[in-house]
């Protein structure tokens, strides 16, 4: 799939939710022109991820910079380990503000392991218990921990009144099929247009319309037919043709159904 020519991004009539991206990567510069552009492409709304101590403040900024952007407030499973007492109250403290919208991106990476695998688990399982005296959703992310993963939304899940989302979606259809039971959404991104990535578009299918989300993962993952170059926000289109494709539906139809389901995870129906 990556060979295809290049084309045009196609431009829908129904505005877009960019469920997941790192705007903090990005210089002012760029950040601007990202920005412009990708609200010319139909994208109404951004929200960018905090992943460390070190970018939870610049999260913040970032909501303040532009009416178009929210944020979260989380520490990833790489970065497990600088997850203190300390960093818990910055997360509280931001997350009062109205602009953040989810205790995310935290989680478990098995993968990589670049922190211990317990103090992930102890780091995700203390971050799902701040989301629900917070009563906020949660931006999780999972790589190779299945069991894991799925045992400790277990503990919490029904807790969790606003659930979350399993963003960037590549593990099993068994636990796609358990988050998704217990009321969680999924997220779907570039990844679904890679031509090795059957296994992804098997758990898409899956999934019914009312329980997915669209994001990028930006500068990551950018789908094709643009695959090689960074990642935006303003490629979302290019995720929502596969995305209805896999699902036979009309891409109108189902820009309207994450719409929908993006607001009502993040922005209360608002």
């Amino acid at each position: 799939m990556s060979s295809k020519k290049r084309r045009d991004i196609p431009v829908f009539s129904t505005p877009i939710i960019e469920t997941h991206c790192h705007l903090d990567y990005l210089d002012q510069d760029e950040l601007g022109a990202t920005l412009q552009k990708s609200l010319a492409m139909g994208v109404e709304r951004i929200v960018t991820i905090a992943v460390s101590p070190d970018n939870l403040e610049r999260v913040m900024e970032l909501t303040r910079e532009s009416q178009y952007i929210w944020g979260t407030q989380g520490i990833h499973p790489h970065e497990a380990a600088s997850y203190t007492p300390k960093v818990d109250a910055t997360i509280r403290a931001h997350a009062a503000n109205p602009r953040i919208v989810a205790v995310g991106e935290i989680g478990l990476d098995y993968h990589y392991d670049l922190a211990d695998r317990s103090v992930q688990r102890n780091a995700f399982a203390q971050q799902l218990q701040t989301a629900v005296e917070l009563d906020l959703p949660v931006v999780v992310h999972t790589r190779e921990a299945d069991d894991d993963t799925r045992d400790i939304l277990r503990d919490y899940g029904s807790a969790l009144t606003r659930k979350g989302v399993i963003h960037s979606f590549t593990s099993s259809l068994a636990l796609a099929e358990f988050c998704l039971a217990e009321g969680f959404m999924l997220g779907f991104n570039g990844i679904a247009t890679f031509k090795r990535a059957d296994n992804v578009r098997e758990v898409v299918a899956a999934t019914p319309l009312s329980q997915l989300v669209l994001e990028t993962d930006a500068p990551y993952l950018t789908p094709v037919p643009y695959r090689g170059k960074p990642n935006a926000p303003y490629y979302l289109p290019f995720i929502a043709e596969s995305i209805a494709a896999i699902k036979a539906v009309d891409v109108e139809e189902l820009l309207q159904q994450a719409n929908s389901n993006s607001r009502k995870l993040f922005f209360k129906g608002v």
